[in-house]
């Protein structure tokens, strides 16, 4: 399917084309069709899967069929979301989507001076996209008006409860009017989330998602068996590869992230950490510098990395194997965004070995080992139980500029490195976030 096929305005279709974007995901193909009947929904879907699309686009045609004369503007959509970060993306989205359409968008949130969004919001905006405390600081102060409030957006709402945001969430909630449409979306529906959606959908179409299949596809992967010692020296040693130009890498935990921030810088490696003790400005400057090429390497925990979505992502590298087979799913979607290339290199220790068989389980793959490394585990890997094979597509051509990335054995840093097994083929589309 194409996005021509989906009923959107001239203006949006030149919108999304003018990104690169051919097809649309799944989500977006499900959800935006109920989305532009009006109708609430439930969206159960990752960062990555292009759920920002699935609701932004359908949401500008409907404020684009009636835009109101004069100013100042009512806000006409809130979009809700849990980090500075992901509301920045949020809007960026709306801009790039609304360009050729007679609308504004604006994003609050906390960390930052309150001048400017009290100024934006006397000016007013067709929507609104916010983090919860910083909007009720504000309407505090009578700047928030949701009298004309037609689209109310709760995104990351699993999030928005582990983050203990859940009683602004309901005040929040106390604000808007009965009459409007809902979209609730969630990663996961642990009980709080159920009830919450209860209480603000009506008659809900449910979209689900599920990433796993596509995403282990399209993403070339590689293990490392490595004493966990020796695990900041071999991460040193592959970003020898100029390929690896902007790379994502998982730590555990949030001393670990800093940790391995400052060897790379150590090393002349640019690197930050992204994690929740850091400051927002802080985790600000360094998504910045990483979407920007200012920063080769960013660190993350997994908590912070669900408000990155950054499209050209070229390596994800699992410094610690996750504990949580469907979390390693989930970072190495990181990679191979929009139709690109990726790849997914993870370090495995002795104690991990666990893990990484139940992720070769649920991905149904052997992922390629790679031997002969300078910091090879002494202890030989034990074979993983084989999981019936799941259906793949046909191999798909390795685009050109993939002929160098890291793992192919032209690097001289390895020597006679090489791989034991190596997965079936990988495919792919392109398509908005």
């Amino acid at each position: 399917m194409s996005f021509s096929q989906l009923g959107l305005l001239p203006a949006l279709e030149r919108a999304v084309a003018g990104e690169g974007y051919v097809e649309p995901t799944p989500i977006q193909v499900r959800a935006i069709p109920h989305v532009l009947a009006g109708r609430d929904l439930l969206g159960l879907a990752q960062t990555g899967t292009g759920k920002t699309a699935a609701f932004a686009l359908p949401i500008l045609q409907r404020l684009a069929r009636q835009v109101p004369a004069g100013r100042p503007r009512p806000i006409r959509c809130l979009v809700l979301t849990p980090t500075r970060e992901l509301a920045s993306q949020i809007q960026d989205s709306f801009a790039t989507y609304g360009k050729h359409l007679p609308l504004t968008s604006f994003v609050i949130f906390g960390g930052v001076g309150m001048e400017a969004q009290c100024q934006a919001l006397r000016a007013g905006m067709d929507i609104l996209v916010a983090t919860p405390g910083r909007l009720l600081d504000l309407s505090g102060q009578g700047l928030v008006e949701l009298k004309a409030l037609e689209v109310f957006v709760l995104d990351e709402a699993d999030r928005m409860l582990d983050m203990g945001f859940i009683h602004d969430v309901r005040k929040v909630i106390r604000m808007l009017p009965r009459q409007r449409q809902t979209l609730f979306f969630s990663a996961t529906m642990p009980p709080e989330a159920q009830e919450l959606a209860d209480q603000l959908l009506k008659h809900p179409e449910t979209v689900a998602v599920a990433p796993s299949a596509t995403t282990v596809e399209r993403v070339d992967q590689e293990v490392y068996f490595v004493e966990k010692a020796d695990k900041r020296a071999l991460l040193v040693d592959v970003l020898r590869d100029t390929a690896m130009r902007r790379v994502l890498v998982f730590s555990r935990t949030k001393h670990g992230a800093n940790r391995i921030a400052e060897h790379l810088a150590k090393a002349g490696i640019g690197a930050e950490a992204i994690h929740g003790n850091k400051s927002q400005n802080a985790r600000e400057r360094a998504l910045a510098g990483f979407k920007a090429g200012k920063t080769r390497v960013l660190v993350a925990t997994d908590i912070a990395a669900r408000g990155i979505d950054i499209d050209d992502v070229t390596h994800v590298v699992n410094f610690d194997v996750p504990e949580v087979p469907e979390t390693y799913v989930h970072r190495i979607g990181r990679t191979a965004r929009a139709g690109a290339a990726g790849m997914a290199l993870s370090f495995c220790e002795v104690d991990e070995r666990d893990d990484w068989r139940n992720i070769e389980k649920l991905t149904r793959q052997d992922i390629a080992i790679v031997e002969g490394h300078p910091y090879e585990s002494r202890v030989s890997p034990a074979p993983a139980p084989r999981a019936p094979a799941a259906p793949r597509p046909a191999p798909a051509q390795k685009p050109a500029h993939q002929s160098h990335s890291h793992g192919r054995r032209d690097l001289p840093a390895h020597g006679g490195a090489k791989r034991r097994r190596r997965r079936n083929g990988r495919g792919g589309s392109s398509a908005p976030a």
